[in-house]
C-alpha cells in the first residue's frame, strides 16, 4: 500500500498517487465488471470493499486491437472486459471552494481508445485551471455499441446502448463522489473528441443524463455515428450470422467478437465507404429520439455548449496506408450519393476535383456539416459557441496533414509545452504552438468554470453564424464558407 493521498467514496477508501502539484487516483471502478452474466447488461453498482483500495495504476482498456493500446515505447495497455473504471486528477493544494469538474470522454470510432492514452493525462488542465479532471473507460465495439437486443431472451437478457449506459453510469458516479476529491458536483463539464464528441452531442439528448452535467464541449463530433434502430438491428443480425448464430453471443471470446466486427465493417465499407457499425442507437429507452431532432425541439439539455471541427479533418484518414489516392468517386462513395446529388455539392468546393477539395468534402461530411446543424439547433435554446481549428505546426503542413483530425487535442491537453511539442516545433514555430495551446486551454477552463469562454467570442446563431477561427492569430469570422454551407443544406434537406 502506498503512502499517497486517501479519499473515501461511497464504496470504500481509495489510496492514490502524490504527483507533487496533483493527486492522481487511477483505475477506480464505477460499475461492476461486465463479465459472465453481466456481459450484455447495463452497468451494475459496485460492491463495497473493506480497507483502502490502491488506485495507483490505470486499469485495463476495453477489448480492442492491440495496436490501438500503445502507451509507450513497445509498451501496450492490457485489455479486458473488466474495463469499467475511471481516473481522477485533483490539485494537491486544499480547495478553498468546490472546484469545477471536467469529464473527458475519449474518441476512437467506438472501437478503440482508452483513458490511459498519454495524450489524455490531464495534468496540464488541472495545474493551469484549478479544476478536477476525470477520464473514463467504457465498453467498445461489439460489446458496447452493437444492437443485439433482438436476441435477448428471458434466460439471457441483453440490454442496448451499453457504451452509452456506461458513460451515464460514470457521470452518476461523479455526481455521488466527486466532492470527496474537492470537485463541485453542481458544475460538471463533459468534453470529448471524435467518437467522444459524438458521445457529448448524444448525451445532450439522453433523459437519464439530465442534471449530471452543466456544460458541454464537443470537439470534432461525428453526429452520424448515432444511428436509427432499424439500421442498428440490421447490423446486429449480420454480426450474429458472422459469429455463427445467437448461441455464440455468450461463448465467443472478445477476440473472436472483434474479428467478426472487423469482418462486418469490411462488408459495410464495400457497400458505402467509411461506415462504422458502432455507435449509439436511437431506441425507446435510453435514447428515445435522434439527438439533432431532440435538441432542435428543445428536448435536449439546455446547457452552454462549445462545438467545432478542424479545418482539414479528413487528411488523417485519406493519408492512411492502403487508402490510395482520394478521388471524386471515393468521395461520392463515402457520402453514399448518386451523381445528381453529389455533383451540385462538389461544385461548391473551389478546386474540385483536386485532392484538397475532395479531402474537405469528406471531412465536412463526417464532422463540419452535422456539427453546424447541432450548433444551430442548440443555439435556439442555450448559449452555443462554434469554432474552427486551423492551426497546424509547419511539420504537419510539410507532411501534408495540416490541421487534421485530433490535432486540436495537442493544444487542449498542453502537449506543445512538452517533449512532443519540441519535436513538432522543430521548424521554429513551437512558441506559436504554445500560445495557441495557452489560449485554447484558457477558453476551455473558463468555460468549465463560468459557462462562457475567456475569449471575446460571440454566441452562434442562425443569422450571424459567428465562428472563432483558432490559429496563430485567433479571429472571429461570420458565416465562413456560406456557399458550401448552403450546398450542404440542399444536400441534406
Amino acid at each position: 500500500m502506498t503512502d499517497g493521498p486517501r479519499v473515501r467514496i461511497d464504496t470504500g477508501e481509495l489510496s492514490g498517487l502524490d504527483r507533487g502539484t496533483v493527486h492522481a487516483f487511477r483505475g477506480i471502478p464505477y460499475a461492476q465488471p461486465p463479465v459472465g452474466p453481466l456481459r450484455y447488461r447495463a452497468p451494475q453498482p459496485v460492491e463495497p470493499w473493506d480497507g483502502a483500495r490502491e488506485a495507483t495504476a490505470f486499469s485495463a482498456a476495453a477489448p480492442q486491437n492491440k495496436k490501438y493500446t500503445l502507451v509507450g515505447f513497445r509498451e501496450y495497455q492490457p485489455t479486458s472486459e473488466d474495463c469499467l473504471t475511471l481516473n481522477v486528477l485533483a490539485p494537491a493544494r486544499p480547495a478553498t471552494a468546490p472546484r469545477p469538474v471536467m469529464v473527458f470522454i475519449h474518441g476512437g470510432a467506438y472501437l478503440m481508445g482508452s483513458s490511459a492514452t498519454p495524450l489524455y493525462l490531464g495534468n496540464s488542465l488541472v495545474e493551469r485551471g484549478d479544476v478536477v479532471f476525470v477520464s473514463i473507460n467504457y465498453r467498445l465495439g461489439a460489446l458496447g455499441y452493437l444492437d443485439l437486443t433482438e436476441f435477448s431472451t428471458d434466460e439471457r437478457p441483453i440490454d442496448g446502448n451499453l457504451g452509452l449506459r456506461d458513460q451515464v453510469a460514470a457521470l452518476e458516479w461523479v455526481a455521488r463522489n466527486i466532492a470527496a476529491f474537492g470537485g463541485d458536483p453542481g458544475n460538471v463539464t463533459i468534453f470529448g473528441e471524435s467518437a467522444g464528441g459524438n458521445a457529448v452531442t448524444t448525451l445532450l439528448a439522453v433523459p437519464a443524463a439530465r442534471g449530471l452535467f452543466h456544460r458541454a464541449i464537443a470537439q470534432s463530433s461525428a453526429p452520424e455515428l448515432t444511428v436509427d434502430a432499424v439500421t442498428a438491428r440490421g447490423w446486429g443480425k449480420r454480426f450474429v450470422e458472422l459469429i455463427g448464430g445467437p448461441e455464440k453471443i455468450d461463448t465467443s471470446s472478445s477476440e473472436e467478437l472483434g474479428r467478426a466486427g472487423n469482418h462486418l465493417m469490411g462488408e459495410l465499407n464495400r457497400e458505402q465507404l467509411g461506415v462504422i457499425p458502432y455507435g449509439p442507437t436511437v431506441d425507446s429507452d435510453l435514447l428515445p429520439e435522434d439527438p439533432e431532432l431532440a435538441i432542435a425541439a428543445g428536448r435536449g439539455a439546455d446547457v452552454p455548449l462549445i462545438i467545432g471541427t478542424n479545418r482539414s479533418e479528413a487528411t488523417l484518414f485519406t493519408k492512411m496506408p492502403g487508402m490510395g489516392r482520394p478521388t471524386a468517386e471515393r468521395a461520392a462513395h463515402t457520402l453514399g450519393a448518386e451523381p445528381d446529388r453529389f455533383d451540385p455539392l462538389a461544385a461548391a468546393y473551389p478546386g474540385f476535383p483536386g485532392i484538397p477539395a475532395i479531402n474537405r468534402i469528406i471531412g465536412d461530411y463526417m464532422f463540419w456539416a452535422p456539427s453546424l446543424r447541432i450548433a444551430q439547433a442548440h443555439a435556439r435554446h442555450a448559449p452555443t459557441y462554434f469554432y474552427r481549428y486551423d492551426f497546424s505546426p509547419k511539420t504537419l503542413d510539410l507532411l501534408g496533414y495540416g490541421a487534421t483530425h485530433a490535432t486540436e487535442l495537442m493544444a487542449v491537453f498542453g502537449v506543445y509545452h512538452g517533449t512532443t511539442g519540441r519535436v513538432l516545433g522543430v521548424l521554429g514555430d513551437r512558441r506559436t504552438a504554445m500560445r495557441v495551446s495557452d489560449g485554447m486551454q484558457r477558453d476551455w477552463i473558463t468555460f468549465a468554470r463560468t459557462g462562457r469562454p475567456a475569449t471575446e467570442w460571440p454566441t452562434y446563431n442562425g443569422t450571424s453564424r459567428a465562428t472563432l477561427v483558432i490559429d496563430d492569430r485567433n479571429r472571429i469570422v461570420y458565416d465562413p464558407s456560406p456557399e458550401i454551407r448552403r450546398a450542404w443544406e440542399r444536400f441534406t434537406g
